[in-house]
């Protein structure tokens, strides 16, 4: 399934969490996705763990940190996506990672292991459209959507110059700033949802700093078609891995997982 087919098809707005991939382990991983998709997740955001990130908060970056030292790396990740498909996880898959990774590979050959590997798009975060022509020309070459990014500074200008050359979905940036849970919605993130709205008809998926389904219902009623989480998965499972990491309550991850998943799929239609 491809966004498009996958927006055309969910009711109400999508919800399409993000997941460290490789953290704690690459099988808590596989098990992860298994239990999102089976509580209500429509998509999946697979972040490639990076040394240096650019975008991440504190929880996604421990949880990276957790991954690379447990011998994550992007070949690794493309054989968990390969795994994950035979598991029959048919929802769209969009590895999340930056273009140093891209770039060290070869960035069109890393692209068609992504695709090959039943990729249906990748969230690149630190190319800005005005650097990012080879790479939207590799991404078109390879038939994987290239997710672009508006936030809250972004003027309409720029917003319909990005939604113009944008495919599928626009990532509505709720923050300014990195990742990570937030207590409250921010207003400026519904005013750039809904200016957005009235200048594009591509989805809008918002993400950064959503914990709650009153988050997810105040970003849906003013336009938002998906909402991603992230950090908050972490730190529902990072309390099950003991201090030392060496132990981990992962049935018990899985279970809270699980309900959080279900109320936030609730929220995302509407109940």
């Amino acid at each position: 399934m491809n966004l498009r087919e996958m927006f055309s098809s969910v009711k109400g707005a999508a919800f399409m969490p993000y997941i460290c991939c490789g953290d704690p382990s690459q099988e808590f991983t596989v098990k992860l996705i298994k239990t999102l998709v089976a509580n209500g997740a429509d998509a999946i955001e697979l972040g490639i763990p990076f040394s240096d990130p650019i975008a991440d908060g504190p929880t996604i970056q421990a949880a990276s940190n957790r991954a690379l030292e447990n011998g994550m790396n992007p070949m690794k990740a493309i054989e968990i996506m390969k795994k994950i498909r035979k598991e029959e996880i048919n929802v769209p898959i969009l590895p999340m990672t930056y273009y140093n990774i891209l770039y060290s590979q070869g960035t069109e050959k890393f692209l068609k292991m992504l695709k090959d590997a039943e990729a249906s798009g990748v969230v690149i975060p630190d190319v800005p459209l005005e650097e990012s022509g080879e790479l939207s020309r590799a991404c078109k070459n390879t038939g994987l959507d290239l997710i672009s990014f508006i936030t809250p500074n972004s003027s309409k200008d720029r917003i319909k110059h990005i939604a113009k050359n944008a495919s599928g979905f626009l990532y509505v940036v709720a923050v300014l700033g990195i990742t990570g849970a937030r207590a409250k919605v921010e207003n400026q993130a519904l005013e750039l949802i809904k200016n957005a709205s009235s200048m594009t008809k591509i989805p809008l998926v918002v993400g950064f700093g959503i914990s709650k389904p009153d988050h997810a219902k105040a970003y849906i009623e003013a336009g938002a078609k998906g909402i991603i989480v992230g950090s908050q998965i972490m730190n529902i499972y990072s309390k099950y891995i003991s201090k030392d990491g060496k132990g981990f309550e992962e049935a018990k991850a899985l279970d809270e997982i699980a309900e959080f998943t279900k109320e936030m799929k609730k929220a995302c239609v509407g109940k």
